[in-house]
Protein backbone atom coordinates (compact mmCIF):
# COMPACT_ATOMS: atom_id res chain seq x y z
CA UNK A 1 0.00 0.00 0.00
CA UNK A 2 1.54 3.24 -1.05
CA UNK A 3 2.24 5.57 2.27
CA UNK A 4 -0.13 8.95 1.39
CA UNK A 5 1.19 11.40 3.28
CA UNK A 6 4.85 10.02 1.26
CA UNK A 7 3.25 10.70 -1.77
CA UNK A 8 1.21 13.63 -1.41
CA UNK A 9 5.21 15.22 -0.43
CA UNK A 10 6.19 13.69 -3.43
CA UNK A 11 3.42 14.96 -5.62
CA UNK A 12 4.05 18.53 -4.18
CA UNK A 13 8.49 18.14 -4.78
CA UNK A 14 7.75 17.28 -8.65
CA UNK A 15 5.06 19.95 -9.03
CA UNK A 16 7.39 22.72 -7.65
CA UNK A 17 10.72 21.25 -8.91
CA UNK A 18 8.76 21.86 -12.15
CA UNK A 19 7.02 25.96 -11.45
CA UNK A 20 11.12 26.25 -10.33
CA UNK A 21 11.55 25.66 -13.97
CA UNK A 22 9.07 27.37 -15.37
CA UNK A 23 6.96 24.13 -15.95
CA UNK A 24 3.51 24.22 -15.88
CA UNK A 25 2.48 20.08 -15.83
CA UNK A 26 -1.48 21.02 -15.71
CA UNK A 27 -0.43 23.16 -19.39
CA UNK A 28 1.46 20.65 -20.60
CA UNK A 29 -0.92 18.29 -19.72
CA UNK A 30 -4.11 20.15 -21.60
CA UNK A 31 -1.64 20.96 -24.62
CA UNK A 32 -0.54 17.04 -24.82
CA UNK A 33 3.09 16.91 -24.21
CA UNK A 34 2.19 14.75 -21.59
CA UNK A 35 -0.59 12.20 -19.65
CA UNK A 36 -1.80 11.97 -16.71
CA UNK A 37 -0.06 8.47 -16.27
CA UNK A 38 3.40 10.34 -16.97
CA UNK A 39 2.91 12.65 -14.44
CA UNK A 40 1.89 9.56 -11.56
CA UNK A 41 5.13 8.17 -12.79
CA UNK A 42 6.87 10.83 -12.22
CA UNK A 43 5.60 11.67 -8.38
CA UNK A 44 6.44 7.72 -8.14
CA UNK A 45 10.17 7.99 -9.65
CA UNK A 46 10.24 10.94 -6.58
CA UNK A 47 8.95 8.80 -3.88
CA UNK A 48 12.14 6.58 -4.68
CA UNK A 49 14.37 9.36 -4.37
CA UNK A 50 17.11 9.43 -1.56
CA UNK A 51 17.30 13.58 -1.47
CA UNK A 52 13.88 14.52 -1.03
CA UNK A 53 14.85 16.58 2.04
CA UNK A 54 18.12 18.06 0.25
CA UNK A 55 15.53 18.98 -2.68
CA UNK A 56 12.59 20.39 -0.97
CA UNK A 57 15.33 22.80 0.79
CA UNK A 58 16.75 23.86 -2.67
CA UNK A 59 13.19 24.53 -4.04
CA UNK A 60 12.40 26.57 -0.53
CA UNK A 61 15.51 29.16 -1.04
CA UNK A 62 15.78 29.13 -5.13
CA UNK A 63 12.43 29.54 -6.49
CA UNK A 64 13.49 30.01 -9.74
CA UNK A 65 16.11 27.13 -11.46
CA UNK A 66 17.80 26.69 -15.00
CA UNK A 67 17.65 22.46 -14.36
CA UNK A 68 16.89 20.36 -12.12
CA UNK A 69 19.32 18.39 -9.51
CA UNK A 70 21.91 15.91 -11.04
CA UNK A 71 20.05 13.61 -8.45
CA UNK A 72 16.82 14.56 -9.57
CA UNK A 73 14.81 11.07 -10.65
CA UNK A 74 12.78 13.10 -13.01
CA UNK A 75 15.34 15.53 -14.32
CA UNK A 76 14.84 14.05 -18.34
CA UNK A 77 11.48 14.59 -18.23
CA UNK A 78 11.42 18.04 -16.56
CA UNK A 79 13.76 19.42 -19.35
CA UNK A 80 11.84 18.17 -22.19
CA UNK A 81 8.73 20.15 -20.79
CA UNK A 82 10.70 22.89 -20.13
CA UNK A 83 12.41 22.62 -23.50
CA UNK A 84 8.97 22.59 -24.86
Amino acid sequence: MTDMPNFRRHAALVDEMAGALGVDLEEAALRGKLDLDEISDAVLRCTGCTNPDHCQGVLATKPQLEQAPGYCRNRDLMHRLAAD
